[in-house]
């Protein structure tokens, strides 16, 4: 039995022509001899009326905060509503299709509300409506506990979701439907020729999804990962053929960079050493941050100091830390940091020294760096780094 997980995001199912193209995505599958298994997020994005942060907008935020399990109950609604929408979709096009929440799909979670963790995933309900001939349209983003109380499983999940059941399943591969074409080497709204990724690895997309790009949550990528099943990006609106995520890639090898993201809304903060030498809350800085739940990034520790990042959401939070343990610092506001991501760097020299060469002939000042084996991160000011990012795309060639 040959199953394919077909995950289709807000905005493909937003509007009755939208879902028509699902349903043609849907029967093409089942034209190519694959059983579809559909999972679905809520119809729409903010402001729409069932979207997801639409529905919060109708409970307090005090109730929202003081009763998890309500707030995830409200959530849910959007996903189990689309669910029903897309299966009346598919009854119009002359096909049985079951509507079925994340619960009665099985998908059992802890009781965390809000940001639940997956514990397991039964599929004997979903096989036996796939051996019925009909096709199991599970509201994403969703399970329930063992105490039978719905849940959702945080930001992404829809996408967590259609990986968990592709695993279960053993599915030939997951496609996950969005309104682009697949992974591209830049943000297109950016860099205008930026170019369709045909083939990619895991770990390239999880970077790519951790560091800002928006195609597919990084937790996803992640259990696909671990589980080796492949995914596939593609759009609702075409016949493109997306982006292939898998192991072992025979495409774009030879590449020392594969694509390019970027983060904005970063805060530099520089604490110098010999400013703050006699005071010994020096050296808890990390913990009393960390302590004050403000997350840092691109960290560099000298004997003359400590650069770092910040969120420019806990800017407000971090000078209350740094006034109460009496450190002096500076600040540099409206950063953005770039991250240059491709499997081909790893052992490659010279690749640090190239970035800032082109960055250098664009007169483009460089506040920071850090790399790993796969990635390299380059901080810059917010208004230069669009000039950057293009710069850098047209050096490696992407």
């Amino acid at each position: 039995m040959r199953i394919l997980v077909q995950k289709f995001g807000g905005t493909s199912v937003s509007t009755h022509e939208r879902r028509e193209n699902v349903a043609d995505k849907i029967i093409k599958a089942k034209k190519e001899g694959y059983f579809p298994v559909v999972v679905v997020s809520a119809i729409g994005r903010r402001g729409q009326p069932y979207a997801t942060d639409t529905l919060l907008s109708l409970i307090s935020n005090n109730f929202k905060i003081k009763n998890k399990l309500a707030s995830d109950l409200i959530m849910s609604c959007g996903e189990i509503i689309s669910a029903v929408v897309m299966s009346d979709e598919l009854s119009k096009h002359g096909l049985d299709a079951v509507p079925m929440t994340g619960g009665q799909a099985s998908i059992i979670t802890d009781n965390n509300y809000n940001d639940a963790s997956i514990l397991s995933v039964n599929v004997d309900k979903i096989f036996k409506i796939i051996q019925e001939e009909k096709i199991p349209v599970v509201a994403g983003f969703q399970g329930m506990s063992k105490d039978g109380f719905v849940t959702t499983i945080g930001r992404g999940g829809s996408d967590v979701t259609a990986v968990l059941l592709g695993n279960a399943l053993k599915s030939e591969k997951v496609e996950i439907y969005t309104d682009v074409d697949g992974i591209m080497t830049a943000d297109p709204r950016i860099v205008s020729n930026a170019s369709l990724i045909k083939e990619i690895d895991y770990n390239e997309v999880f970077q790519l999804a951790d560091q800002g790009a928006k195609v597919i949550h990084p937790r996803a990528v992640k259990f696909a990962m671990n589980s080796g099943i492949p995914l596939v990006i593609k759009n609702t609106l075409n016949d493109s053929s997306g982006t292939v995520i898998s192991g072992s890639i025979t495409e774009n090898q030879s590449n020392v960079i594969s694509a390019i993201t970027s983060m904005n809304g970063r805060v530099q903060i520089i604490i110098e050493h010999n400013k703050n030498i006699e005071n010994e809350n020096y050296f808890n800085i990390f913990d009393e941050l960390a302590d004050s739940l403000i997350s840092i990034d691109l960290i560099n520790v000298f004997p003359r100091g400590k650069i770092f990042t910040i969120n420019e959401n806990d800017v407000d939070n971090f000078k209350i830390v740094m006034e109460n343990l009496r450190i002096e610092y500076s600040i540099i506001e409206h950063c953005t940091k770039i991250a240059l991501i491709g499997s081909g760097m790893r052992g490659v020299p010279g690749v640090m020294a190239k970035i800032l060469k082109i960055l250098s002939k664009e007169n483009i000042h460089v506040l920071q760096t850090a790399d790993s084996h796969t990635t390299i991160w380059c901080l810059v000011e917010s208004k230069s780094a669009d000039k950057a990012i293009n710069a850098l795309h047209r050096g490696f060639n992407l």
